[in-house]
């Protein structure tokens, strides 16, 4: 395992890290509590030690998890947290969006309760969690600041959409030099994450970028196969069978990227992302130790080549030579989509909770 720095906080993670959505949930399978720690030193084990939790993530019991789990370790492990959802006095309704709360007094509050349940006395990364580009005023700003100078925190970040919004929010962290921000990026989904490499550049900022869903929800890692993908009974089961069909297409024309005994699909995914300077971390879905294994491994793989990284953007400009949507050709926006069109990205912006844009 190799380790990168957290834009210029000083703060060290491993360049595979640990998304800890899957333990206190129920949203990738179940587990026991002593199923997710063990889950949780086998990664250790591999070399892992950036875990990235939330407080929403099974209202709090993610975070209580991590706390037990990473105790005997708290020296030698970077923590991440997430706030800005009012769970406290809202029911979860399945997968649903629960009411946001980003003001500067909800921040406070929800960092010293999500401290207690780590039982830390700081959380290396606090991260604001799907915040629209309108909620972060200079209250909020000026809030991440003073708890990061009393102590509490040692890096800011933001988490992204994509179901909330993306690319005001991430010019807007990227601007305001907030030390990360965490998107959803793949081989098979680009855009967002090419946009705000060239906004990093732009604005010669030093925020990094910590990608998720590297493997797009089980196609580059094969998880999920012309054999399996219909019968999933998570949230992927309730995408289009076009999504299935073009993706199963395309990860054919990148079986350049494997390498017997070297790396597979799954690592090369990783290592495609790790291949940008801006990147210190990938954090990927684990479902069993057996990923941990694999994918803690990406960080040692051969790193892509020049021509290979070329490739892969011809790939994708003529999408993978294939002529037909995915149904799933959209992305949310918080701003109407216009963040959308000025950035010259041929995407639709689609209704949802906090936004009326047209999907048409």
């Amino acid at each position: 395992m190799h380790y990168r720095t957290l834009g210029t906080s000083g703060v060290e993670v491993s360049e595979v890290g640990f998304g800890a959505w899957v333990v206190g949930t129920d949203w990738w399978g179940d587990r026991t509590r002593s199923d997710s720690i063990e889950l949780i030193h086998h990664a250790i084990d591999q070399g892992i030690t950036y875990f990235d939790t939330g407080d929403v993530y099974g209202h709090g019991d993610s975070e209580s998890i991590i706390g037990d789990a990473l105790a005997p370790y708290r020296d030698e492990v970077t923590v991440a947290t997430k706030v800005g959802y009012d769970f406290y006095n809202n029911p979860q309704a399945g997968h649903g969006e629960l009411p946001k709360e980003i003001t500067g007094e909800w921040i406070r509050n929800a960092t010293r309760r999500s401290l207690d349940r780590l039982d830390m006395e700081y959380v290396d990364v606090l991260q604001l969690h799907n915040a629209n580009v309108d909620e972060v005023d200079a209250d909020v700003l000026e809030t991440l600041d003073e708890l990061r100078e009393e102590g509490l925190v040692d890096a800011i970040g933001w988490a992204l959409g994509p179901s909330i919004g993306w690319l005001a929010e991430g010019d807007l962290a990227i601007t305001e030099e907030f030390d990360s921000v965490q998107l959803v990026w793949n081989l098979f989904e680009q855009d967002v994450g090419n946009h705000f490499l060239n906004t990093i550049k732009k604005t010669n900022s030093s925020t990094s970028l910590i990608p998720r869903v590297p493997h797009s929800s089980g196609i580059l890692n094969e998880q999920v196969t012309p054999e399996t993908g219909y019968d999933l009974d998570d949230h992927r089961g309730f995408r289009p069978d076009a999504w299935y069909e073009t993706g199963w297409e395309k990860i054919e024309t990148l079986r350049f990227l494997e390498r017997d005994d070297e790396r597979t699909m799954g690592q090369a995914a990783i290592a495609y992302l790790l291949s940008h300077d801006a990147v210190p971390t990938v954090t990927p879905t684990f479902h069993t130790s057996e990923d941990i294994s694999a994918w803690a491994a990406a960080s040692d793989v051969p790193k892509l080549s020049a021509e290979e990284l070329s490739k892969v953007s011809s790939l994708y400009a003529e999408n993978f030579g294939i002529d037909r949507d995915d149904g799933m050709d959209q992305l949310r926006s918080s701003v109407d989509g216009e963040d959308i069109r000025a950035a010259g990205i041929n995407k639709r912006a689609t209704r949802g909770p906090r936004n009326t844009a047209s999907s048409d």
